[in-house]
């Protein structure tokens, strides 16, 4: 139980020291967010001196204190619960993510998963089928999934799917228009429309690492001399698949996806701004455009925790899986 502890406190000592650095980092850009809507209200025809009053009266946090002032504050809030208030949505940053998770863990995790699942069983046939017409195809497929950037692909399915053949919408989660958000069958239905492509997007930027990482793993697992023995033995060729090859194999892809599932709360800025799509990515962009630093904060806070939690997770399952790791 003692390397349990010690990463415990390294989770805590990462996650303190993640935010601190994260907490200067953010005011260190160039900007600020009450010179981005001064900016506005210019354009709008509002004279400067009216507009700076009118915004930093409408501001609940002050810019203008020392900054291990406001470090402090940043940290005694955080103690109590309190991420504060967006500058730009003026509405609690719990609010905001309360809204944006659910979406963002729909469509990645879906993508996520599938794209695992895809990759490890077509990867592991490509070990077994190695150097065959089939390793050849799903290996090319593979890398040309790698090369291309997810938002290319974005574009990519946009023409494809919206502009020549019309089959799904271009953005939005759902049309406020035709649906009543709730839990009724015709929302459920929309939502699920809406999100086929951006879980496209992510389940082919994801499906070609996950099957080259295994076949590369399954490869080396095949050169072992434990198989060699067990094929002696007369074990059947499935049972050695799955058993001896498949379960070691997928230890060192199963430690890349318990660290991906942290990731899963950051969504994906570049998707989720082409389609529009309300999640964490979304306002992630946002806020990094307005200088939006409470929201900034809040967010980034909420990736660094469940990416390091993630992490401490997948170690305590990694050690079901491999005993050998309890016994550092």
């Amino acid at each position: 139980m003692k390397w349990i502890y010690r990463r415990l406190i390294g989770v805590l000592v990462t996650i303190f020291s993640t935010i601190s650095i994260i907490f200067f980092l953010i005011r260190l850009m160039p900007g600020n967010p009450i010179d981005y809507l001064v900016t506005q209200y210019v354009e709008s025809g509002i004279p400067y001196d009216e507009a700076y009053r009118l915004v930093s009266a409408a501001f609940r946090i002050s810019l203008n204190k020392p900054l291990h002032v406001q470090y402090l504050e940043f940290l005694f809030n955080l103690l109590k619960g309190d991420l504060g208030e967006s500058i730009v949505y003026r509405s609690p940053i719990s609010s905001i993510l309360a809204y944006a998770i659910p979406w963002t863990i729909f469509t990645v995790s879906l993508g996520l998963f599938l794209s695992f699942l895809g990759g490890i069983f077509l990867g592991l046939l490509c070990a077994y089928k190695r150097s065959s017409w089939i390793d050849r195809i799903l290996s090319i497929l593979a890398t040309s999934s790698v090369a291309i950037p997810n938002y290319i692909l974005a574009y990519i399915f946009i023409i494809i799917f919206c502009r020549l053949l019309r089959l799904f919408p271009m953005r939005a989660a759902y049309d406020p228009v035709r649906v009543t958000p709730g839990f009724n069958l015709p929302f459920i239905i929309d939502v699920l429309y809406h999100a086929i492509l951006p879980m496209l997007c992510y389940f082919a930027a994801g499906f070609g690492t996950w099957l080259l990482r295994m076949r590369n793993s399954t490869v080396s697992v095949l050169g072992e001399q434990y198989i060699s023995f067990a094929r002696a033995r007369g074990l059947p060729e499935r049972r050695i698949m799955w058993k001896y090859v498949g379960r070691n194999a997928i230890l060192p892809v199963f430690t890349i996806l318990a660290i991906n599932i942290g990731y899963i709360f950051g969504g994906s800025a570049l998707i989720e701004n082409i389609f529009q799509y309300p999640g964490i990515g979304y306002y992630i962009s946002y806020a990094v455009f307005t200088r939006d630093y409470p929201l900034m904060q809040g967010v980034f806070f909420l990736l660094t925790v469940t990416v390091t939690l993630s992490n401490f997770i997948a170690d305590i399952l990694y050690s079901r899986l491999d005993p050998r790791v309890r016994a550092e």
